[in-house]
């Protein structure tokens, strides 16, 4: 709707403060439910209500979970409006809390077995407590805000369409625009319209982006612009520095800290993996040797993280005199290429074991997107020429297994559609990548280890 329909209508009040009468009846709801829980520790351990002993410790763990749940976000915006986000807060801020009064009651030596017991009773009641009141906090705020927890207000000026729940919209006509930096009235009009508003997002052309980052800056309002080439660009987010501004465009799919426990997973299992499964490993050997007197492993390049290239490792399967260093044939049903050993082996995915050893050299993981032959065709295309995405799979080490396997796209590549399948899982467990998911995947392969694709 246009401006002057909107200001007559739906002028919002402001929600900044809404949220902070909500974050003072949160925090003071937390305070007097810990008082109670201690106190209902102490009557079960003694009998008396109020305990002192009980008082005394909630004395001491009220400053503490006071400073570690504003520290920790208990009480945001996002708290309010998310409310996985507010328990798993929540959670963390009572655990903290619970841990340095501990340790602080180890150092000071003033524990004792009432004081563990009370304490342990008093902690669980009050976090379970606490998350009922989180619970019906949100189911308040969705019944009478309708879920709203800030003001949100899309102006509309010519810019690609864009979704966001619970946001007000309003059409900016043509005199607006001309008329904004030089009629006091329509700067008013505009300005009433962003007032109490938390978020403002103008959509218009680039042309008129300048127009606008002035009238936000001007009425003081949090404003943002639409931006088309950055939306396709994928941008992240945008710094500045040395006076200029740079688009982030690739962070990495994980930090540090997710790098060094997805290698941890791998090393805790590889290792063991290659000692028990040693014996097996010298028999599939010495049954390729013995078969037709040819070398035992099959080494192909295959392009791993980074667009790195390296070697990788599996037991030959086909004849020496008809192997495809380059993986340009698709193995198929009944490919006279295959040996009998090679049979068997490819059959029950037990082929792919050498490349526990590219794992244990960091070159890959055991679980992420399967390492693609160079190649490799899909309709008579090279797989980097059906989808342009095809590459950014590398930026994680490819894995023994994944996504894609335990979903069924193993085999032939014979169909476009083939590849597009693949590359739409593993850019989904880029995305979504927890060590959980590692874990569940490397469950569900068993049960795709022999499976009708596999040959």
């Amino acid at each position: 709707m246009p401006f002057r329909d909107y200001l007559q209508t739906r002028l919002r009040p402001a929600m900044e403060h809404r949220r902070v009468q909500l974050y003072a009846i949160l925090f003071l709801i937390d305070c007097l439910l810990l008082f109670c829980s201690f106190s209902i520790g102490g009557a079960l351990n003694l009998g008396n209500l109020p305990s002192p002993r009980a008082m005394q410790i909630m004395q001491l763990v009220l400053p503490i979970f006071i400073v570690i749940a504003a520290y920790n976000r208990v009480y945001s915006i996002r708290a309010l409006d998310e409310l996985r986000y507010a328990i798993g807060r929540l959670i963390i801020a009572v655990g903290v809390s619970a841990m340095l009064f501990l340790v602080m009651t180890f150092y000071v030596r003033s524990s004792d077995d009432f004081a563990r017991s009370t304490f342990s009773i008093s902690i669980l009641t009050a976090l379970l407590s606490m998350i009922a009141v989180r619970i019906v906090a949100h189911l308040m705020i969705k019944r009478h805000f309708g879920g709203r927890v800030r003001n949100v207000l899309i102006i509309e000026d010519g810019g690609p369409h864009i979704d966001f729940p619970n946001a007000d919209r309003v059409a900016a006509e043509p005199d607006v625009v001309e008329n904004a930096h030089a009629d006091p009235s329509t700067l008013d009009m505009i300005g009433r319209a962003m007032r109490n508003m938390d978020r403002v997002i103008v959509t218009c052309p680039v042309e008129r982006r300048k127009f606008w980052t002035a009238i936000m800056r001007a009425a003081g309002v949090h404003g943002e612009v639409v931006s088309e080439s950055l939306q396709e660009l994928g941008a992240l987010a945008l710094e500045r520095d040395h006076g200029f501004s740079f688009v982030v465009v690739s962070a990495g799919p994980l930090g540090l800290r997710a790098r060094l426990i997805k290698r941890a997973i791998d090393l805790g299992l590889t290792i063991p993996a290659l000692v028990l499964l040693s014996p097996l490993l010298l028999v599939i050997a010495l049954l390729i040797k013995l078969e037709d007197g040819g070398p035992v492993f099959f080494v192909q390049p295959r392009m791993g993280q980074g667009n790195c290239m390296f070697d990788m490792l599996k037991f030959r399967s086909m004849r020496v005199e008809k192997l495809d260093s380059r993986g340009a044939r698709s193995t198929a049903r009944n490919d006279d290429r295959i040996t009998r050993v090679g049979k068997f082996i490819r059959r029950t995915s037990l082929d792919e074991l050498p490349q526990l050893l590219n794992v244990l050299r960091s070159e890959m993981s055991l679980v992420g997107p399967r390492p693609h032959a160079l190649g490799s065709l899909a309709n008579e295309k090279l797989f980097w020429e059906i989808d342009r995405d095809y590459w950014q799979r590398h930026s994680l080490k490819p894995g023994l297994t994944g996504l894609a396997q335990i979903r069924g796209y193993r085999g032939a590549t014979e169909t476009e559609t083939h590849l597009t399948n693949r590359l739409r899982a593993d850019l989904e467990y880029i995305r979504t990548w927890t060590p959980l998911s590692d874990f569940k995947i490397m469950f569900a392969t068993v049960r795709v280890l022999v499976h009708p694709n596999a040959y």
